[in-house]
């Protein structure tokens, strides 16, 4: 996919965005070709440096972009030049959503095999363990605490997790 179409990209979009947040966006949303400062970036786009350098670093931790230092003789002071890898976002998201896939099904099968009850009153919940050392009441209200149907959780959460494997084409045999 051409750096362009995935700048283009909807979804790429919503994960840059989560990724270094609104006062980041506007460096993510820009890369410039070849290297670049942070000095640089920030004069360009007219925000505050240390807002482009907590978004350069952020790309860097997730392998969307690499610094080069170079020191200056007469000064001794280092620059950071900084190149921008977004090549590398559609493996990120596919990472991401093998980790919400694990994810949802621990928490669906965490769902399965516990009992809860309910607070109607607080909206609190609780494993059956924790509503019996309580005596079934609240502990913040002592309103009696019910036994809670989580069965449309636990339907959506399959769903999701279904549509999940679907995409990522993972087989669930053996």
């Amino acid at each position: 996919m051409a750096f362009e179409d995935l700048l283009n990209d909807p979804v790429i979009q919503k994960y840059l965005h989560e990724l270094v947040g609104p006062t980041g966006m506007p460096v993510a949303a820009a890369p410039p070709d070849g290297e670049v400062t942070d000095e640089e970036l920030a004069e360009e786009l007219g925000l505050e440096l240390n807002d482009v350098r907590r978004a350069l670093f952020i790309l860097y931790e997730n392998d969307l972009a690499t610094y080069r230092r170079v020191r200056d003789e007469d000064s001794g002071w280092l620059t950071y030049l900084w190149t921008f890898h977004y090549d590398n976002i559609p493996e990120n998201l596919q990472e991401e959503m093998y980790r919400l896939l694990d994810a949802l099904e621990e928490r669906e099968e965490y769902e399965r095999t516990h009992e809860f009850y309910l607070c109607e009153v607080c909206s609190l919940r609780f494993e059956f363990g924790e509503a019996m050392d309580f005596g079934f009441e609240c502990p913040e209200c002592g309103s009696p605490v019910d036994a809670m149907e989580n069965e449309r959780l636990r339907e959506a959460m399959g769903q999701r997790v279904e549509e999940l494997r679907d995409e990522l084409n993972v087989d669930v045999t053996g």
